[in-house]
């Protein structure tokens, strides 16, 4: 009795193929765009000038914590990046809100406002903001860059939490009102705590663009006393030399706050309250 000849299984190995494949190349994007952090630590860890130390070394960060000022270039850049973050926050919800739900020609003239506002850069403002605030005085404070970041930022602010007020459903806010919650009750008893993400994704977002930020802490912060990091790192730059250790130093010590914020907030970005919120319905 002749027997039927199976032809051989090769999708398994063709779908192994494609998948050895498509992590090797993803490793390899993933090395590539790690590189310039190992070379920051690198670098960080190398021995200084005239050391006599051969090997990895904490000597440098040991150097720059005793030395120079970056514990007070810290605080500051801790201080402002955490009130712009909050400040944005605070303006963007309520605004993201009503882009969310409200309708009507002043919302969506609202709305172009923002977007037109968001699309000059931060440097055409420089010089009018300069006269503005040397006027009443908060050039050269850290109060006066937090104004500039909280401007700087809550265009975009604005348009994060509108998107994410999109996604959740207006059943909740309706069953709220029938309980007798107001507009702005509903808001902060429902909408709010449901937003949980998109408000650690916004308040992110504020923290790293004054974090971040060079231009505006060079042009309006004067004092060595009232640098932040970004400003105080240039101080390691000389004319005809530059250690390059303590510089990457301060760079290591620069990202390790969003790092360790985002680390911590990691677990908090689940949408998944949503979903329980509208069970049984």
């Amino acid at each position: 009795m002749a027997t039927k000849a199976t032809a051989p299984n090769t999708t398994a190995g063709i779908g192994k193929s494609s998948g050895w494949v498509r992590t090797v190349v993803l490793a390899v994007i993933t090395l590539v765009a790690l590189s310039p952090i190992l070379v920051i630590f690198g670098l960080a860890l190398r021995p200084r000038l005239y050391s006599e130390a051969t090997g990895p070394t904490l000597s440098t960060f040991v150097y720059v914590l005793r030395n120079t000022d970056i514990l007070v270039w810290l605080k500051n850049s801790l201080v402002v990046s955490v009130i712009a973050s909050c400040l944005s926050l605070f303006v963007a919800a309520p605004a993201g809100y009503v882009l969310s739900r409200a309708r009507g020609s002043a919302v969506s003239l609202y709305s172009m406002l923002i977007f037109v506002i968001q699309s000059f850069p931060v440097v055409v403002f420089i010089i009018p903001l300069f006269i503005m605030l040397s006027r009443i005085g908060l050039v050269d404070t850290l109060s006066g860059v937090s104004i500039i970041y909280v401007a700087s930022s809550v265009s975009v602010a604005c348009w994060m939490m509108a998107a994410y007020f999109d996604g959740i459903p207006t059943d909740l806010e309706e069953a709220a009102w029938i309980d007798g919650c107001t507009v702005f009750g509903a808001f902060l008893r429902i909408v709010l705590p449901n937003s949980l993400p998109g408000i650690l994704s916004t308040a992110i977002y504020g923290f790293l663009v004054a974090w971040n930020d060079y231009l505006v802490a060079l042009v309006f912060l004067r004092t060595d006393s009232r640098f932040t990091l970004p400003v105080g790192l240039q101080t390691f730059f000389q004319q005809n030399q530059t250690d390059w250790g303590p510089v990457m130093a301060c760079a290591v010590i620069m990202l390790a706050p969003p790092v360790i914020i985002f680390a911590l907030l990691n677990r908090f970005f689940s949408i998944g309250g949503i979903g329980g919120s509208l069970a049984g319905r």
